[in-house]
């Protein structure tokens, strides 16, 4: 084994933990309720904020100039949010109707 592979093995242990870290802060910041799991509700909520960061016209629908890339399909913010939705769904292995940090940092099945 070369030297940059023990590095790698080395590091392993603190990336391990930098994704955890990383998934509780971000469940603490989803989480707007403070317990300890974040609601539908509440994942539209803090998932929509590229959405209306994007929305210059506060008018609720992306048109294309507001798209990354300057071109796309128009999407309003209700088909946004379904779409979210959706992806929660899939998230949310026990259909508990909330995400744990761990459902919350598992790829969507």
């Amino acid at each position: 084994m070369n030297r940059f592979g023990f590095v790698v093995l080395a590091l392993l242990p603190c990336v391990a933990q930098a994704q955890v870290n990383a998934t509780s802060d971000y469940l603490a910041r989803m989480d707007s309720d403070g317990d300890g799991r974040v609601s539908q509700i509440e994942y539209l909520d803090w998932m929509s904020y590229a959405f209306d960061a994007r929305d210059g016209n506060r008018d609720g629908v992306l048109t294309a100039d507001e798209l990354p890339g300057g071109k796309g399909q128009a999407i309003t913010r209700a088909q946004h949010r379904e779409r979210l939705a959706a992806t929660f769904n899939k998230q949310d292995v026990n259909r508990d109707g909330h995400l744990s940090a761990r459902e919350l940092a598992a790829p969507p099945q």
